[in-house]
C-alpha cells in the first residue's frame, strides 16, 4: 500500500537544482540521500518531515499541521502519543528492553491473555509477530501444516502484506511485480454490491451469488487440495468493502464442509476500527485463525500475531511449530499492547467508535453523496469508511482508471492536494478516499475533518459529469 501522503510513484522527478535541495532541512536531505522508501520511485519523492503529533493531529518541521484522517496507515487507533501507552513503554524499557521469545515474560503473557480474552470462540492462543504480513505468513503456514494441503484461496480485491506468501495471496496489482511466485495461490471474486461481478441487484443476491462463485471455484480447483480461505473480514485498502449479511457465515460453512481452514485477516479492521474488538464479531462468525497487527497497540512499537483456535493449536502439542522470529512478543511492543487495550476499555472506545460511525460519520457522508456528483457511493462501519469517486454516477465510471498512473491519476492527486492544503491528511487509494481517523478523535474534530472533506470534494466534482 502506498503510504498516504507520500509523493506519487508516478510523479515526474523534481527538476529543481541541487542548490534548492541544499536549502531544505538536514532531516529532509538525510532522508533523500539515504532512506529507500517503500512503494515509491525514489527520485520522485518530496516527503513531509514529521516532527510531532498529538491525539488526532500531526505536524511537520515548518509548523504545518494536519488532522490525521488516515491514522497514518490505519494503525494509530488510540491516537498519537497517548500518555498511558507512552508511559507503559517507558516503564517496560526501564525494567527490561528485550528478551528472547523462548523465555516467558510477564508482559508478553498478559498481552496474550488480554488478546485471547477478547477474541471470539476458542481462539485462545497467540503466536506473536512483528507485523501484519508476518502474521499472514504464519497463518498460512499453520493452515498448510494442519491440513497437509497446499492451496490458498484469497480474493482479488485484497491486500495481505508484502512478504513472499502474503504478497502472492494479495489480489490487487501490488502482487504483479512479485510474480511468478510459489504455486498454490488461487484468487476469487468477493462481494462488492456497487460493482458486482455477479450482476446482482441487491445485497442478498450479491451474497448468494458470491458464495456460489466461491463454491464453484473450490470445486474446479479441488476442494480437497485447499488448505485455507484467507479473507479480510472488511476489505481495507481495496475499498472498505463490508460483506453482506450471511457472506462470512457462508464461507464458514464451505470451510467446514471441505475441511478448509478459515483465516480472517483483521490486520486493518480489528481492534475497534469497525466498532467491535474484532470485525467478525458483528456477524457472529468464528474463524480458525485471525491475523492481527496495527490496532493491537496502535503501532507504537511493531507488533502483530495470529490468534489460533484449540483444534489447530493441539496439533503442535507433540510436534514443534517450524517457525519463529527474534522479536516475537517483544516486551516493549507487548507493554504497549496491554496499555492500548486498557485504553480501549477505560475510554469505552469500541462502543464510541460504533456510535460515531452510525450517528456522525455515516450520515455526513451520505449527505455529501447527495451533494457531490463525483461521489458514487459511501460505505463503512465504525471509523472505517470509503468514499468512491466517479466521473459519471449513471455508468459508475471511476474518477481514475484501474491502477492509474501519471496523468491518468491527476484527478485523485488534485483531490488529495486539496485536502492537505486545507489541513486534512487523507488516505487516498485508486478512485477512493478512505476515512480512518484515530478512535480517540473528538467529535468536533471529526466534524471539522468532514467539513474539509466536503469542501475538497468540489475539486473532484470538476472532473465529474453533472
Amino acid at each position: 500500500m502506498r503510504a498516504p501522503g507520500a509523493s506519487r510513484a508516478d510523479a515526474p522527478p523534481d527538476p529543481a537544482p541541487a542548490a534548492a535541495a541544499e536549502a531544505r532541512s538536514r532531516a529532509w536531505r538525510n532522508d533523500r540521500a539515504h532512506v529507500f522508501h517503500p512503494w515509491s520511485a525514489q527520485g520522485a519523492l518530496d516527503p513531509v518531515v514529521v516532527t510531532g503529533a498529538s491525539g488526532a493531529h500531526f505536524w511537520d518541521e515548518r509548523g504545518r499541521r494536519w488532522l490525521d484522517f488516515a491514522s497514518q496507515l490505519v494503525n494509530v487507533n488510540a491516537g498519537h502519543q497517548h500518555p498511558r501507552i507512552v508511559e507503559a513503554i517507558r516503564a517496560q524499557a526501564s525494567a527490561l528492553c528485550t528478551v528472547a521469545p523462548y523465555h516467558a515474560h510477564p508482559v508478553r503473557g498478559e498481552a496474550a491473555r488480554m488478546i485471547a480474552g477478547r477474541a471470539p470462540g476458542d481462539l485462545d492462543r497467540v503466536f506473536f509477530t512483528s507485523g501484519g504480513a508476518e502474521a499472514v505468513e504464519n497463518a498460512l503456514r499453520l493452515a498448510r501444516l494442519h491440513t497437509g494441503r497446499h492451496k490458498v484461496f484469497s480474493a482479488y480485491r485484497s491486500y495481505h502484506g508484502a512478504t513472499a506468501g502474503a504478497i502472492l495471496a494479495t489480489g490487487d496489482p501490488r502482487r504483479w511485480a512479485s510474480e511468478p511466485g510459489a504455486a498454490g495461490f488461487v484468487h476469487f471474486w468477493g462481494p462488492y454490491p456497487y460493482r458486482s461481478a455477479f450482476h446482482a441487484r441487491t445485497p442478498e443476491e450479491e451474497c448468494e451469488r458470491a458464495l456460489a462463485h466461491l463454491a464453484d471455484t473450490l470445486a474446479a480447483e479441488g476442494a480437497h487440495t485447499v488448505a485455507a480461505i484467507l479473507l479480510e473480514t472488511v476489505v481495507g485498502a481495496n475499498g472498505v468493502l463490508v460483506p453482506p449479511d450471511g457472506y462470512l457465515a457462508g464461507v464458514r460453512r464451505l470451510c467446514d464442509a471441505h475441511g478448509i481452514v478459515m483465516i480472517a485477516d483483521e490486520v486493518m479492521c480489528g481492534f475497534g476500527r469497525c466498532g467491535e474488538w474484532f470485525a467478525v464479531d458483528r456477524w457472529g462468525v468464528v474463524p480458525d485463525l485471525i491475523a492481527f497487527a496495527k490496532g493491537v497497540n496502535s503501532g507504537y512499537v511493531p507488533l502483530g500475531g495470529v490468534l489460533i483456535g484449540a483444534r489447530i493449536a493441539a496439533g503442535f502439542d507433540a510436534r514443534p511449530y517450524p517457525g519463529g522470529l527474534t522479536y516475537s512478543g517483544h516486551p516493549l511492543a507487548c507493554a504497549a499492547a496491554v496499555a492500548c487495550m486498557r485504553v480501549y476499555e477505560d475510554e469505552d472506545l469500541i462502543a464510541r467508535t460504533r456510535r460515531l460511525g452510525e450517528t456522525v460519520l455515516g450520515p455526513a457522508l451520505e449527505a455529501m453523496c447527495a451533494r457531490h456528483p463525483s461521489v458514487g457511493e459511501v460505505r463503512g462501519l465504525g471509523l472505517f469508511w470509503a468514499v468512491e469517486l466517479v466521473r459519471d454516477r449513471r455508468t459508475r465510471e471511476p474518477l481514475v482508471p484501474f491502477n492509474a498512473a501519471g496523468a491518468d491519476n491527476a484527478p485523485m492527486a488534485a483531490f488529495a492536494d486539496a485536502c492537505k492544503a486545507r489541513g486534512l491528511w487523507p488516505f487516498v487509494h485508486a478512485n477512493r478516499t478512505h476515512l480512518a481517523p484515530p478512535l480517540t478523535i473528538a467529535e468536533d474534530e471529526l466534524r471539522t475533518g468532514l467539513e474539509i472533506l466536503d469542501d475538497a470534494l468540489s475539486v473532484a466534482d470538476r472532473y465529474a459529469a453533472t
